[in-house]
């Protein structure tokens, strides 16, 4: 018994470097000239659809900005952001400008500028815009967010309630954070106190370099209680550099489903932690999707995906981050776990956009469409729509309002499972068997799934259709 209490671990003891809390003074005289407030005159309209997007989060106020009664017309929307180049480019949040009719932007000094909207990217939240400035503006950098440390010291600058140049100070809770909000959600999490209005404006470590663009919090009463949401730089440069060039943001596209890899499976997998009591890191392999890159490439389920490009792939929500990052139509270096053995695979990354959307499916004799997009189901799909990884099928992404698709009662979110008596797992199978329907007898017959529920829709091209799949009033049916 004694021995075996000699051998029992010792209490954690941490030990840091005798340092003093740090002062921030010379840092925001340095900073602050190039962080700015921006006024967006936004049209009713485009302003209550976000909003009502935004509420949609598990988070109860995730600040997009201090909203004011302007005009019978407009609306006036504050928010922050700060200047990345001398020529005047500006990084904000997409929810600060979306809709903007005229867009501001007041520098430290007092001076104000106009400011055109460069591109948007709703799905991190990022919007570029250019300054109309014919002098060199001050402007900060941004720094590596994959050297962050939870523990480290940042300062937020913004404009909180319309209080521009406010400073705040804290430390960064946690990486990685997944809130909901987005399909690429892999927040910063930071007590630095932040507010509505702080949205778009520069998280700053003590090198004076941004690490994060503040745009989230978590507050029961729509104020700061020490939780907020900052977008790494790192996705932030890869959004911005590609607004920059062409006004809009193309992701990669791998095809692969992946699941998190519990302790039992990582015994199974023979799978060591990097650190005793650490959850297994990687992205187990449940399913490819034909003819992806994936595919070609020659991953495999059960593979555990470890690596892309070198860097660490800790979950399945870090590798759809990573590889909609990579640039499309270039090569990245996927390494997996197969058989207790370590390997590295080449993939070609494809565009996404491309790769989800089959253009419009199905045709007629006469080139008619019936009115749907498609995408395949990825695994981010697959969880939003609650499905595990035994069902199968193509999701309708959109469907074209008075198309015959929606006069047949196909509703966004519909997954596609049969067209007729055959199966379909990819959006280009579906339309090939959805377009010979049509063309041999102008109807067809399509199996779905529908909150849990298998339903038959025929979709004629004459848009006549007798279908009894239910309305929402018969949930419970």
């Amino acid at each position: 018994m004694s021995s075996a209490l000699a051998d029992a671990p010792g209490p954690i003891q941490p030990t840091s470097p005798n340092r003093t809390i740090p002062d921030f003074v010379t840092l925001v005289k340095q900073v602050k000239p190039a962080v700015v407030s921006i006024t967006a005159m936004i049209r009713p309209d485009a302003g209550e659809g976000e909003e009502q997007g935004m509420q949609q989060s598990p988070f109860p106020f995730p600040f997009p900005f201090q909203m004011m009664p302007q005009q019978r017309q407009t609306v006036e929307a504050r928010g922050s952001g700060f200047i990345l180049s001398a020529d005047g480019f500006v990084v904000t949040n997409n929810h600060v400008v979306k809709g903007a009719t005229k867009v501001t932007a007041t520098l430290d000094d007092g001076t104000t500028l106009q400011a055109r909207v460069i591109g948007r990217d709703p799905k991190t939240d990022i919007a570029l815009l250019k300054l109309n400035s014919t002098r060199k503006l001050p402007f900060i950098e941004l720094g590596e967010s994959d050297d962050v440390q939870p523990g480290e010291w940042v300062i937020a600058v913004g404009n909180p309630y319309g209080l521009g140049g406010t400073v705040t100070a804290g430390i960064i809770s946690a990486l990685g954070r997944d809130i909901g909000d987005g399909p690429y959600d892999n927040f910063f999490q930071v007590d630095a106190p932040i507010n509505r209005g702080n949205s778009g404006g520069p998280l700053i470590t003590q090198d004076g370099k941004v690490i994060g663009v503040n745009t989230a919090i978590f507050s029961p009463s729509g104020g700061s209680i020490g939780i907020g949401f900052a977008i790494p730089s790192d996705i932030v440069k890869t959004v911005v550099s590609q607004l920059q060039k062409t006004g809009h943001v193309t992701r990669g596209y791998l095809g692969v489903e992946a699941q998190v890899i519990s302790q039992s499976m990582a015994s199974a997998l023979n799978l060591k932690p990097a650190s005793p009591g650490a959850p297994p890191a990687g992205a187990l392999v449940a399913n490819i999707t034909p003819d992806s890159p994936a595919a070609k490439a020659g991953i495999k389920p059960g593979d555990v995906i470890v690596k892309l490009n070198g860097k660490t792939v800790e979950t399945p929500h870090a590798l759809a981050v990573k590889v909609a990052a990579v640039t499309p139509g270039t090569d990245a270096t996927i390494t997996v776990l197969r058989n207790g053995s370590q390997k590295d695979l080449t993939v070609h990354i494809v565009n996404q956009s491309a790769a989800s959307s089959a253009s419009t499916a199905g045709a007629g004799a006469h080139g008619e469409k019936i009115g749907v997009t498609l995408a395949p189901l990825t695994g981010d799909i697959r969880q939003q729509l609650g499905l595990d990884h035994s069902v199968h099928g193509v999701v309708v992404s959109d469907v074209q309002p008075g198309s015959p698709a929606d006069q047949a009662g196909l509703r966004p979110g519909d997954l596609i499972q049969a067209v007729g008596e055959q199966s379909v797992e990819t959006p280009s199978a579906t339309v090939s068997a959805v377009t010979a329907a049509l063309k041999a007898r102008h109807a067809v017959m399509l199996r779905i799934l529908r909150e849990g529920q298998s339903l038959f829709v025929a979709i004629s091209l004459d848009g006549s259709s007798d279908n009894n799949a239910p309305s929402s009033d018969d949930d419970g049916q």
